[in-house]
């Protein structure tokens, strides 16, 4: 018997999809089989489609460098200064 093994990003390891409305097919079909709700977007990478389980509009934000907070020091008695 032979089996579909699909492509996989080589950066992600995800499977890839040609296009949009069939990632959309694949999340769709999970949430029928699974009960697992998927997003799709697209890869920065190789450029196809992938599925993810995090929301897209709720997911975390990338901070820039000089907003990060500061690493505190494990020095003995340290007391940071207040602001």
């Amino acid at each position: 018997m032979h089996y579909f093994t699909p492509k996989r990003c080589a950066t992600s390891n995800k499977i890839m999809y040609h296009d949009k409305a069939q990632a959309q097919r694949a999340a769709d079909q999970s949430l029928i089989e699974r009960g697992a709700e998927l997003w799709v977007y697209r890869c920065e990478y190789c450029g196809c489609w992938h599925l993810t389980h995090r929301d897209p509009q709720s997911s975390y934000r990338h901070v820039p460098l000089n907003q990060q907070l500061k690493p505190h020091s494990r020095k003995k008695g340290y007391k940071p200064r207040r602001k």
